[in-house]
C-alpha cells in the first residue's frame, strides 16, 4: 500500500481492511473528499461509476463511528440510503470488506425480503444501515426503525433516485435524521435541476466533480451501425467469440430483457437477465453467476443494473440506445472499472440518429463508428456522417427527430442471404463498409498503443465464409455445454 491511505490518518484497523481488499491508492474521488469528509464536513462528490466513490464515503464512516465504538446495545449511527437493492448490498459488501478489523457492523434493508432480519439490524443489530427508501419508511411506519441517532447520513446515486421519484421519500428521511448530521451525497452525474434539489439538503457542501458526463479514460467505445430486424443476430455473432468472456448487455425495458436472455439461452449461451420483476432471490442469483463467471452475458435494464459491481466486465454491448447522455455513461461506466481497460458497443438503427446527436453534444465530441463485416445496414453512410453540433432535423431525420419516412435506401433482395440460418432474423452479408468492430478481450487489458484499424479483431471480425457456416451454432452449444454454464433464471 502507497502513503496516499495512510496520510488520511485512518486509524490502523481500517487501514488493516484497506490493505485485505488489495487497495494500493486512492482514486481522485477519494483524495479530494476523504479528507473533508473525515472532518466532518458535508460533501457533494461528482463522479463517473467505477471511480471509487463508495469508498470515498465508507472511509470516512469507519472512521468517526470507530472512534466512539459502542459499548452496550448498537444503534444506527450512520445511514446510507441507495436506489436499487443491488447498489445497496454492494455498499453493503464494501462496509463488510473496509470495516471487518473495526468491530463494526453493517446491515441492508430493502423490499422484496423478509421483514425480521431487518428489524434485527435496525433494533440493535448494526451500526450502519444501507437502505432503499421505502423499505425503510416501512420500518419507520411500524416503530422499527429510530433514526435520531444517526451521525452522517449518505444518499448515493442521488440523481438515480430523484429521476426514479424518490425524492419526496428521500426528503422525509432527511427530515428524521438529526439537523446537525454529516451529509453526503455522491452521484455519477448531477443535472442542473437535481443539483438544485441536493443543494438545499447539504449545509455549505464541499464540491468535487471529476470528468461530468464523459466516459473514463479506460473504456473505448464505439456505436456499431445495425439494421433492428438484424440486432439479435449480430448480438450472437459477437458473444460467439472467444473474446466475449464477461459481457453486460442492456435493453431499454423489462420484457425486452427477459426475451433476449431467453433467445440466448436457447442458442447455447450461458446467460441471465436481470430486471425488475425478477424477485431478490432470482436478481441475487443472476448477479453472483455473473461474478464467478457461471454465466457469460448479463441482459440487464438501466434500473436494475445501478449497482452493477463486477471488476472482470470485458464488454458492454448497449443492445438499445440509451435514453441520456447520463444513461450511456452509467452503462458503459460498467466495464473498464478499478483502472482496468474495457470496451462497450452501442447499436444503432435508423431511429437512433436522433440520440446519437444529444450524445454527442453533450460529450463534446464524436464517437468513433465501427462496423461489423457481414452487418453492414443501408444507413451506415449516414451514420458516419453525422456530426457533433449537427440540427436534429437534418440527415435523414424529420423535423419532429424521428426518422423520415425513405430517408435511407432499402436494402436490396440481393443483400439478402439465402444460405442456412440458425436464427430468425436476416442474413445480409455485405462485403464492403467499415472496418470491423473492435472488441478487445482481457488479454488485451495492458492496452498497447494500436491503429485504428488493428483495434478490432477480436469480436466481430470474422469473415463472411464462416458467419456463414451452418454448423457454427451446434458447434457452439457443444461448447458452451462443455463448460458447465447452463442459464439461470428459466428453471426457476
Amino acid at each position: 500500500m502507497t502513503d496516499g491511505f495512510t496520510s488520511f490518518g485512518l486509524d490502523g484497523t481500517i487501514l488493516a481492511g484497506v490493505r485485505d481488499a488489495g487497495y494500493d491508492r486512492p482514486t481522485p474521488i477519494q483524495v479530494q473528499t476523504v479528507p473533508a469528509a473525515m472532518q466532518g464536513r458535508d460533501v457533494l462528490g461528482l463522479a463517473q461509476t467505477g471511480t471509487g466513490k463508495t469508498a470515498a464515503f465508507v472511509l470516512p464512516i469507519l472512521q468517526r463511528l470507530s472512534r466512539a465504538a459502542p459499548t452496550g446495545r448498537r444503534r444506527v449511527r450512520a445511514l446510507v440510503v441507495a436506489p436499487t437493492r443491488e447498489l445497496a448490498e454492494q455498499i453493503n459488501d464494501e462496509f463488510a470488506r473496509l470495516g471487518r478489523h473495526t468491530g463494526l457492523r453493517s446491515a441492508t434493508v430493502y423490499g422484496g425480503v423478509g421483514f425480521q432480519p431487518q428489524v434485527t439490524a435496525l433494533r440493535g443489530g448494526a451500526d450502519v444501515i444501507v437502505a432503499c427508501p421505502g423499505r425503510l419508511l416501512d420500518h419507520v411506519e411500524r416503530g422499527n426503525a429510530d433514526l435520531g441517532h444517526v451521525e452522517a447520513l449518505v444518499l448515493d446515486e442521488a440523481d438515480h433516485m430523484f429521476d426514479m421519484g424518490f425524492l419526496p421519500s428521500v426528503r422525509r428521511i432527511v427530515a428524521l435524521v438529526p439537523t446537525g448530521s454529516q451529509r453526503l451525497l455522491f452521484s455519477a452525474t448531477m443535472p442542473a435541476e437535481v443539483r438544485h434539489l441536493a443543494d438545499g439538503l447539504l449545509s455549505d457542501p464541499l464540491r468535487v466533480e471529476i470528468a461530468r458526463a464523459a466516459p473514463a479514460d479506460t473504456i473505448d467505445h464505439y456505436l456499431v451501425p445495425v439494421d433492428e430486424e438484424r440486432k439479435s443476430e449480430l448480438l450472437m455473432h459477437l458473444l460467439d467469440r472467444p473474446e466475449a468472456r464477461s459481457v453486460l448487455v442492456f435493453t431499454r425495458t423489462k420484457h425486452r430483457a427477459k426475451r433476449l436472455a431467453a433467445n440466448l439461452k436457447k442458442a447455447g449461451f450461458a446467460a441471465a437477465e436481470l430486471q425488475g420483476n425478477l424477485s431478490q432471490t432470482r436478481r441475487q442469483a443472476a448477479l453472483d453467476g455473473f461474478r464467478d463467471r457461471t454465466y457469460d452475458v448479463l441482459v440487464a435494464t438501466d434500473i436494475a443494473a445501478r449497482g452493477i459491481d463486477v471488476a472482470a466486465v470485458s464488454h458492454v454491448i448497449n443492445y438499445d440506445f440509451p435514453d441520456t447522455a447520463e444513461a450511456y455513461t452509467h452503462r458503459i461506466g460498467r466495464t473498464g472499472r478499478a483502472e482496468r481497460t474495457g470496451e462497450a458497443l452501442t447499436f444503432v438503427t435508423t431511429s437512433d440518429f436522433g440520440n446519437v446527436l444529444d450524445l454527442e453534444r453533450v460529450l463534446g465530441r464524436r464517437v468513433e463508428r465501427r462496423s461489423v463485416e457481414g452487418y453492414v445496414p443501408a444507413h451506415a453512410a449516414q451514420l458516419a456522417e453525422l456530426r457533433p453540433g449537427q440540427h436534429r432535423g437534418g440527415g435523414a431525420r424529420g423535423s419532429g427527430g424521428r426518422p423520415a419516412r425513405g430517408g435511407g435506401p432499402a436494402r436490396p433482395a440481393t443483400q439478402r442471404g439465402s444460405g442456412p440460418r440458425q436464427r430468425p432474423a436476416g442474413g445480409e452479408r455485405a462485403g464492403g463498409g467499415p472496418a470491423t468492430v473492435g472488441v478487445r478481450g482481457h488479454a488485451a487489458h495492458s492496452r498497447p498503443d494500436r491503429p485504428a484499424s488493428q483495434a478490432g479483431a477480436a469480436l466481430g471480425a470474422r469473415g463472411a465464409s464462416e458467419g456463414a457456416d451452418p454448423d457454427a451454432g451446434s458447434r457452439r452449444r457443444r461448447r458452451r455445454r462443455s463448460r458447465g454454464r447452463r442459464s439461470p433464471v428459466a428453471a426457476d
